[in-house]
């Protein structure tokens, strides 16, 4: 099992929850922590689930899904390693709001609920970060409502494939590949749209040269074309 004693915390000094405090701070943070490993597939937490304890990804990807009324899955957001989550309790919620999945192999490290207020409260620097970030959700979530309200389905497909290259995009000899295992059906969740409809975009975009898709995987091999489709404004996202 992992030690935290073994976890340099120059590691995670750069990770915005930390990045304002000192190592003693962080170090004090951590020895509160309990380290998990999921694997992928398994869930971190469930939608509805009493909020008990919040999250640090330190390794991995996690998709965040939630559930309509109608029982349709939705993909809200995607986690990559350095962020929180499971932080219901920063917006004041008891339960989950939504259930989060490992993507691929993931290491966390998680506190229980009630030492939330303890580290706003004592570290100026981790209230400052983290509720920044709780602020960018919010932002986030609302932009993808107005997406879904006002835009074609091409515009938002583009744009998630986008805004996945840019939080998880790695670089290769073709574009930049979207680093975690991704399926049409995934975006067809993130986008409000249906399985054949994205199906039928990509085998579209794959045959103009701007993405290739394959086995869970995708790439932005063009990125300034797929801007264009997505009318990308990057001020404004």
């Amino acid at each position: 099992m992992l030690s935290l004693r073994s976890l340099d915390e120059n590691l995670i000094s750069h990770i915005p929850p930390f990045r304002k405090l000192e190592r003693v701070e962080i170090r004090e943070i951590l020895d509160a922590a309990t380290p998990k490993r999921f694997s992928a597939g398994q869930a971190i937490f469930e939608e509805h689930e009493p909020a008990e304890l919040f999250f640090l990804l330190l390794d991995g990807h996690v998709r965040v899904i939630r559930t309509t009324a109608s029982g349709d899955q939705v993909i809200a957001r995607h986690i990559v390693s350095g962020e929180l989550m499971g932080i219901a309790t920063a917006i004041g919620r008891t339960h989950y709001p939504a259930t989060a999945v490992a993507i691929d192999d993931c290491l966390v490290l998680y506190w229980p609920r009630n030492l939330w207020q303890t580290f706003v409260e004592k570290y100026d620097g981790f209230a400052t970060e983290t509720y920044k970030t709780v602020g960018q959700r919010i932002s986030e979530a609302n932009n993808r409502i107005l997406e879904l309200a006002t835009q074609q389905v091409e515009q938002r497909v583009a744009r998630a494939l986008l805004r996945l290259a840019h939080q998880s995009g790695r670089q290769t000899g073709e574009g930049i590949e979207i680093d975690f295992p991704l399926t049409r059906q995934n975006i067809s969740e993130m986008t409000g749209t249906t399985l054949y409809t994205v199906s039928r975009l990509l085998s579209a975009w794959e045959k103009q040269g701007i993405v290739t898709s394959g086995r869970k995987k995708v790439s932005v091999i063009e990125m300034g074309k797929l801007k264009a489709l997505a009318e990308f404004d990057p001020e404004t996202e």
